[in-house]
């Protein structure tokens, strides 16, 4: 099913936990099933405090990137990246890189951190890492994805089935449609 339209804002999830929990792991296994049984295109920002590069040194484009172009677009067949320096910027913007995106090619964008931001989130959880489920949990988050069972009054999921989170995500999508059409009408 096609969850999007021009008209209606491109829905974004967050999954956010602390550092082990597993968060790439679970999205690994998330996309493909999002994809193959539920027909959701998926497109991802992952954040990380590392300084990133995803151009090779010694390619034409990383040396003429190098050399001061502000953007440098790689293309091919197959796939194209756009890489953007961005060394004026205070701190990174989830909107503003949300909507780099091409609306027409996705149905959901998910996010590997940005743990502040004011987004719909599932938590993560898992027990005997030391950490407490209070630190990851703030008005934003709609479900847990746990280990175990949390004295909490958030929906919980199970952490080890990622079936189970993809249809989550999927009903969550579907709900997140409804009411973006509904509004639409209204305007």
């Amino acid at each position: 099913m096609n969850y999007h339209t021009n008209d209606i804002p491109l829905p974004i999830l967050g999954i956010t936990a602390h550092s082990g929990t597993g968060k790439t792991t679970l999205l690994k296994q998330l996309i493909p099933l999002l994809r193959q049984q539920h027909n959701i295109r998926i497109g991802l920002i992952k954040h990380t405090h590392h300084n990133i590069d995803v151009d090779t040194p010694g390619k034409d484009s990383y040396e003429l990137r190098k050399a001061g172009a502000a953007q440098t677009l790689v293309a091919s067949q197959k796939r194209w990246a756009l890489m953007t320096e961005t060394p004026e910027l205070p701190e990174l913007d989830l909107q503003y890189l949300a909507s780099q995106f091409d609306k027409e090619s996705l149905d959901l964008i998910l996010v590997e951190g940005f743990k502040q931001e004011p987004i719909p989130k599932i938590a993560l959880y898992r027990n005997g890492l030391g950490q407490a489920v209070d630190d990851i949990l703030d008005p934003y988050v709609i479900a847990i994805a746990s280990d175990i069972t949390l004295s909490t009054s958030h929906l919980q999921l199970d952490i080890n089935q990622p079936g189970q989170i993809a249809i989550f995500i999927a009903e969550w999508l579907y709900t997140q449609w409804i009411s973006s059409c509904i509004a639409a009408a209204r305007e």
